[in-house]
């Protein structure tokens, strides 16, 4: 039997961001915690971050998110045929964050799903969307990083509540002839899993005891020595199986999670950080929207391009690497 090659691909057509309105600055923190604005930016390279109001959660990052790809783009919502929210703060675990989006768009018949992997949950909620409109089973999908840390955030905890904010991004991907999706790159490690986690319900993971109140915690030594020792080895593995340098990419950008540690992987891969593309300094570290929000705050100065090569890279709880290497097709 003759094989034909797949005639879909996965482009991105529509892109949103949303942050919410009130402002945490390390000055604000000076006043909660021992700390003061020099520590907390010399160790992370944050100034602020916005945080949800007492009655906004997740769902609300998501409509913002999507309400402002409507008015930037235009686009119609209706005939959408899934949708994935990446994200660990939920508001509810059922229904989902993205059967609240479904609900509030009115849009009559897609499927929906939550995708939770941490930091690297928008680029793993990617992946799975190109897989899907590349299987032919879909052609339009809404894929939206969406977080509200500060209601898990331990606010007694300097070492973790100096690091954490909200907001959320949307992008939308339809099938075309010429796709976005170049290459992809998955690693899990977690068997160290308990350096960073958020419980609710086990008093263990894998038997190391944890706490359960829901709160963030992190081991950031630990987390921080994985991190600037694997994405490196990640970053070259994934542009050596694809036939790619570091030349090939015009923008870097990955998870929003410590400018130190940002600065660390391009200095081990020798990616300039003139090419880097974060949101930590206006944002803090917003697990699954922080790629986004890096995207959006590029269009917005006008730095990205049609036909740009982004290498989008999370990594985080899990403890989970995601990467993808992506032609801008806006």
């Amino acid at each position: 039997m003759q094989q034909h090659p797949l005639q879909s691909h996965a482009a991105i057509t529509a892109f949103g961001a949303y942050v919410p309105d009130r402002i945490l600055s390390n000055n604000d923190l000076e006043q909660m915690v021992d700390t003061n604005d020099e520590w907390i930016f010399q160790r992370t390279g944050i100034k602020e971050r916005r945080i949800a109001a007492e009655e906004q959660f997740c769902s609300d990052m998501c409509f913002g998110a999507v309400r402002d790809l409507q008015l930037r783009y235009g686009v119609v919502l209706e005939d959408i045929d899934y949708v994935l929210v990446a994200t660990t703060t939920p508001d509810t675990y059922f229904p989902s964050m993205a059967a609240r989006v479904q609900a509030e768009f009115g849009i009559p018949a897609s499927g929906a799903a939550d995708i939770q992997a941490a930091c690297a949950g928008f680029v793993s909620a990617l992946q799975l969307a190109n897989g899907l409109i590349l299987s032919g089973a879909y052609r339009k999908i809404l894929v939206i990083g969406a977080e509200t840390l500060s209601k898990a955030t331990d606010y007694t905890d300097r070492s973790t509540c100096i690091l954490f904010g909200d907001g959320a991004g949307a992008m939308l991907l339809e099938r075309r002839e010429e796709g976005a999706f170049l290459a992809s790159y998955n690693l899990t490690n977690g068997s160290n899993g308990h350096n960073l986690y958020r419980s609710s319900l086990s008093p263990t993971i894998a038997g190391v005891p944890i706490q359960t109140n829901s709160l963030i915690v992190q081991n950031g030594r630990e987390v921080y020595r994985w991190a600037v020792t694997t994405v490196p080895k990640g970053i070259n593995a994934l542009l050596e199986r694809n036939g790619f340098t570091t030349e090939d990419i015009n923008w870097f950008v990955p998870h929003s999670a410590n400018m130190r540690i940002v600065e660390s992987i391009c200095e081990r891969t020798g990616i300039s950080l003139d090419q880097t593309l974060t949101s930590m300094q206006q944002y803090g570290n917003t697990s699954a929207a922080s790629i986004p929000l890096s995207i959006d705050l590029a269009l917005k100065e006008e730095r990205i391009k049609t036909g740009d090569t982004l290498l989008l890279y999370g990594f985080g709880g899990g403890l989970t690497e995601s990467a993808l290497l992506l032609r801008w097709t806006l």
